[in-house]
């Protein structure tokens, strides 16, 4: 608590920061890991109700409604950013917070050298070192602090990045199924025209 009391309110602030940019990181690193992940090699049938078995239902449709080619690969991208959209939700807010942390940080050194510059102008240069020791204290306190706020922050956004790409990865895989079931279908289907004529 003294902590608190001596780095003055950036500290309050970076602690808010701080729990703010843990909550979001945490509740959505936790979503993004108890998904149920499909095992692609298995069966369609087999998969879990998740963002992959979705994918593939919801492209077998656009296959059957608007056929095969571009149109496809453009429904198949709409897709995947609507399963990804939700999971990366936050990660804008927390590298803002993580980037911002240090500055706030300076921006408590600048006031806590303020407040020892003023207890010198006070004392009329005649200082006893133990009257500057609370603005240096919020000065270095407050530096410290931003960074230790700062790089917890960005190491986890790191590990929220990578899960992403890994989930996101798997769609991807799960789209290419019915994208390349249906290519096949198309080419079949037009060497079936080609050979008739």
């Amino acid at each position: 608590m003294m902590m608190f009391e001596k780095g003055g309110p950036v500290v309050w602030i970076l602690l808010a920061y701080s729990v703010l940019g843990v909550s979001i990181v945490a509740a959505q690193y936790l979503q993004l890991m108890l998904r149920k992940r499909a095992k692609l090699h298995l069966p369609i049938e087999q998969w879990p109700q998740g963002g992959e078995l979705r994918i593939v239902e919801q492209l077998t449709q656009a296959c059957d409604a608007k056929g095969h080619g571009a149109e496809l690969r453009a429904a198949a991208a709409h897709h995947i950013y609507d399963e990804m959209r939700p999971m990366e939700a936050g990660i804008k807010t927390v590298s803002l917070l993580a980037n911002t942390a240090p500055l706030l940080g300076l921006l408590g050194t600048i006031t806590g050298m303020i407040k020892a510059f003023q207890v010198i102008e006070s004392a009329g240069g005649k200082v006893d070192a133990m009257a500057l020791a609370g603005g240096i204290w919020e000065a270095m306190l407050t530096t410290g602090i931003g960074l230790a706020v700062a790089i917890p922050l960005l190491i986890l956004i790191h590990f929220w990045e990578s899960a992403l790409t890994r989930y996101h990865w798997q769609l991807q895989q799960a789209a290419a199924l019915v994208l390349n079931d249906s290519e096949q279908a198309a080419l079949w289907q037009q060497e079936s025209i080609t050979g008739a004529i």
